[in-house]
């Protein structure tokens, strides 16, 4: 039982449909979407407004590096764990008593499972200060975003299929992607996720915090928490932003 019949020595030749042979053979890249920020108006607290989409090539397995994560957490007492990068920073919400060695060490899981699982990534911000509403602010995202899809399109066509990762959490920024990519790609499917069940989500998550961490340094507002957190500007850019550029697109 399960074995094939040998008809005269030999095993016979086993035939799929063509939409088995496409099925088994079809390459899917999944782009996992998330935000920092808003569209609203300009705010000394919120000045930029970042998006960050974390690219996965479904056919490379990151099975290893999640279960990696998955073990170390649980060894943390943090099984199950969704982890929001920002509020390890500040010492809130979850992680409001946990000691400064408790909180690096999660940061520092998620940046190895990031660096282990090979994704890529790509930023994109906008300055709110400099403009007047939230139709300029859609315009000049737009037009970025267009612009990578662009220069990237020989890499993004090459898919059969494109998956879109993204918590609804802007309308404008949905209105956004649903246009430009189906606009440009063949076939492309939106699929509305919660951070807890993807773990590339997450790091879309820890994405965002880099990028405002280097809009801050920029901008000399780095703040006391982040000192407390990283050290100095030259330990944060040196253990943690030279690392993650890596991984960068377009590096």
């Amino acid at each position: 039982m399960g074995r094939f019949p040998i008809i005269g020595g030999y095993i016979p030749a086993i035939f799929f449909t063509e939409f088995e042979v496409r099925r088994r053979y079809m390459k899917e890249l999944s782009i996992f979407i998330d935000e920092s920020g808003d569209f609203g108006e300009y705010d000394y607290h919120s000045p930029w407004y970042i998006v960050t989409m974390v690219f996965h090539e479904q056919e490379a397995s990151i099975q290893e590096p999640m279960e990696y994560l998955n073990r170390e957490l649980s060894l943390l007492g943090l099984e199950n764990h969704c982890i929001h990068t920002g509020p390890i920073i500040r010492k809130e919400e979850e992680y409001s008593e946990m000691d400064y060695i408790e909180r690096r060490k999660i940061f520092n899981k998620m940046v190895t499972f990031m660096r282990q699982s090979g994704v890529k990534y790509k930023a994109f911000h906008i300055e709110k200060k400099h403009i007047e509403d939230i139709v300029e602010a859609t315009g000049k995202l737009s037009k970025q975003i267009s612009v990578f899809i662009r220069e990237h399109y020989d890499f993004l066509l090459s898919f059969d299929l494109v998956k879109i990762y993204y918590d609804n959490g802007q309308v404008e920024l949905n209105k956004i992607l649903s246009t430009l990519f189906n606009a440009f790609l063949p076939r492309v499917e939106f699929r509305k996720v919660k951070p807890s069940d993807y773990r590339l989500f997450q790091v879309a998550d820890m994405i965002c915090t880099f990028e405002l961490l280097k809009l801050k340094i920029q901008n000399h507002s780095f703040s006391k928490s982040e000192q407390i957190f990283f050290g100095s500007v030259n330990d944060l850019k040196r253990n943690y932003l030279k690392i993650v550029k890596r991984q960068d697109i377009d590096h």
